[in-house]
């Protein structure tokens, strides 16, 4: 059964959500210094406002759907369209840094009810094969271009209008699912769907967060008792969770496909991938506007050279990996991106932008690549029965890198830029409040520069400038030891299927002897 007219016109409605999933992972990093001048959140708080969607998206992909399986796809979907428009519009509205973080949360639990609605959706809708396999790529495709270009779209918002703009671009969408989604879209529900766990989902979310939070709040204040308990509780609650998944006979994650190499090694490519590629990106946008000096909408300007970069390179990934193999692609993908990271580590306060632009772009075409094959090679890996079990996985492995990338990237750099003010450098002639505020955030250190006389400011901008940048290169020297143990991760594997393969080869035959005739 062909799809028709229909089918394509619902396609494109799905499109929309999937774009707006993409782009609301990134449309903050741009953000980042208007958000310290308005809302004056600590360094912690300003971290959980740009990564706690990416955490709550991913914490909930897999129930939502199994939700949708058993109340239908399309209600789930709708469902969700008016709680992410309502939740924008909180966002928008947000007064405090306490009050946006919590919207963002809601955004993060409302964007998990779109994603495998769309996908679920679209493989009820196209059952020819190649319809099928366009209409896939064509999903993939645009929650790509949605994170690529939020940088873009959101510094242009934040060049003529207030922070809160860059969160109504989930109010049309909204609206369009709200009217055109049950006109284009058909109901589908699973009646052998799963049973809904509600501890599996309650483990899946307390694991993490904990743990981002003992994370953020050592790199913030150094190691503190509270901080190491947070990260003990996430740590024992995470293996309570990989015990019951292993014990349910319908689990929420199907961990037993970590046996199989293939599928550990192509969602670790796909995890860690995307928390490099991210991480990356948060930080030298913030660098762009508050070392650099540019304007928002310069910033996300520069940022199209990547992602030109990683969009030409996901289009020639497969092909080049139909000559040599998915695994050769993606090891030498992330091997590509390493040079890139050390450009990125050579980057100076007043070395202009361009080798930051150079080394973000070099890294986007390497890492791209190699992610453009990875959810094929974990689906493939899996069992047939189980594909969609693996789909769910990849999916939150992909969420979640994104919003470890942020996390970790954010954290590791506030935790140097801390250091280097902590050390006694700070100029003299601030007060205690100011050299606080300093401390915090390089956005708010350019506040208070702001309202210091000319030398003293400048000083302070100065320093505050470098200790950031350098945050930047210790960052950058991190992803690097990542993209290294992925590139050899995966040769090992290519090593180990090409062994597998040698040893099961039928024996040669000796040639047959024909009589001697003579």
């Amino acid at each position: 059964m062909r799809a028709g007219r229909r089918e394509w016109l619902g396609l494109a409605v799905l499109a929309l959500p999937t774009m707006l999933i993409g782009l609301d992972m990134s449309v903050l990093h741009l953000a980042a210094p208007a958000l310290s001048e308005r809302l004056h959140p600590s360094g912690t708080q300003l971290l959980w406002i740009v990564d706690i969607y990416g955490f709550m998206v991913a914490g909930f992909l897999a129930t939502m759907g199994t939700l949708g399986d058993r109340i239908g796809r399309r209600r789930l979907l709708l469902t969700g369209a008016a709680a992410f428009a309502a939740a924008s519009l909180l966002a928008a509205c947000s007064s405090s840094a306490a009050m946006l973080i919590t919207s963002r949360a809601l955004l993060g639990v409302a964007g998990a009810t779109l994603m495998p609605s769309t996908l679920s959706l679209i493989s009820n809708m196209f059952r020819d094969p190649g319809q099928r396999r366009l209409a896939v790529a064509a999903w993939m495709t645009n929650f790509s271009i949605g994170a690529m270009i939020g940088p873009l779209i959101g510094g242009l918002l934040l060049e003529h209008f207030w922070f809160g703009s860059v969160f109504l671009l989930g109010v049309p969408v909204g609206i369009v699912l709200l009217i055109a989604g049950p006109l284009l879209l058909p109901e589908y529900r699973d009646p052998g769907a799963g049973r809904l766990d509600p501890v599996s989902v309650a483990l899946s979310v307390t694991t993490v967060l904990p743990v981002v939070y003992g994370f953020k709040e050592t790199a913030q204040h150094g190691v503190h008792t509270l901080p190491l308990l947070s990260v003990a509780a996430g740590l024992c609650l995470g293996a309570v969770f990989v015990r019951r998944q292993l014990t349910l006979p319908d689990p929420m994650l199907d961990l037993r496909l970590f046996t199989r190499p293939a599928f550990g090694v192509a969602l670790g490519g796909l995890t860690l991938g995307l928390f490099a590629v991210t991480g990356t990106q948060f930080l030298l946008l913030q660098y762009f506007q508050l070392v650099l000096g540019l304007s928002p909408s310069v910033a996300g300007l520069w940022s199209l050279p990547a992602v030109g970069a990683g969009v030409v390179s996901a289009l020639l990934a497969p092909a080049v990996a139909g000559r040599t193999g998915p695994l050769q692609v993606m090891a030498g993908g992330f091997l590509l991106a390493v040079p890139g990271l050390v450009l990125l580590t050579l980057a100076g306060t007043q070395s202009g932008p361009f080798l930051a632009v150079v080394g973000f772009a070099v890294t986007s075409f390497g890492i791209q690549a190699a992610l453009a094959l990875t959810n094929d090679v974990i689906i493939s890996s899996a069992p047939p029965e189980r594909a969609g079990n693996a789909s769910g996985i990849g999916e939150t492995g992909a969420n979640l890198g994104e919003a470890l990338g942020v996390a970790v990237a954010g954290s590791v750099a506030a935790a140097v830029y801390r250091a280097k003010l902590d050390g006694g450098s700070l100029p003299d002639g601030l007060g205690p409040d100011l050299a606080d505020a300093a401390r915090a955030t390089l956005g708010g250190a350019t506040e208070v520069a702001g309202r210091l006389p000319a030398r003293l400011g400048g000083e302070l901008l100065a320093l505050a400038r470098t200790a950031f940048t350098d945050g930047v290169h210790i960052a950058a020297l991190l992803n690097i030891g990542i993209l290294l143990t992925l590139t050899a991760a995966h040769v090992a594997l290519l090593r180990r299927d090409t062994a597998h393969r040698d040893s099961t080869d039928p024996a040669p035959q000796p040639r047959e002897t024909l009589p001697d005739r003579r």
